[in-house]
């Protein structure tokens, strides 16, 4: 990744932010876009079909504007991805860094907003416990409420 004295302090912040959601696509608010940096860059750009370009020190980066992220999100999560959604806590300022803090993870098994989700799909959860040789089932549809036990 190079030195991080060389990285402003925003990409510090990004990378701090990022190395508590590894498994995540980042999506990094910048005012009007969300930024995707380095490998979620890589990523998200190929599966969304979107250009991937480079920041400072040649660092991949991609971006949708935060106005449309929900389709862009919609097909990560289709694809198997998950996101994880930045934002700024604050208004910008130009003294300091603006405060971001990650405000949802969104998982292909816990999506709950229609806009993200086919109206003709279900997205089940299921769980399997054993107890006193006796087997038990549970499926929750995450996209309608139904809940099965057995």
């Amino acid at each position: 990744m190079g030195n991080d004295k060389e990285l402003t302090p925003m990409m510090r912040q990004y990378l701090e932010i990022k190395q508590h959601y590894k498994d995540e696509i980042l999506f990094f608010r910048l005012g009007d876009f969300y930024e995707m940096f380095f490998d979620d860059a890589k990523i998200a750009s190929k599966v969304l079909d979107i250009a991937l370009t480079s920041r400072q020190n040649d660092i991949p980066m991609c971006g949708v504007p935060y106005h449309a992220a929900d389709s862009y999100i919609a097909r990560l999560i289709k694809a198997g991805y998950r996101v994880a959604i930045c934002e700024q806590m604050e208004p910008p300022s130009s003294s300091t860094i603006v405060k971001r803090e990650v405000i949802r993870v969104i998982t292909p098994g816990t999506v709950v907003e229609s806009n993200l989700i086919a109206s003709d799909e279900n997205n089940y959860l299921g769980s399997v416990v054993i107890h006193n040789n006796t087997v038990c089932t549970g499926f929750v549809d995450v996209s309608t409420g139904d809940f099965f036990l057995s």
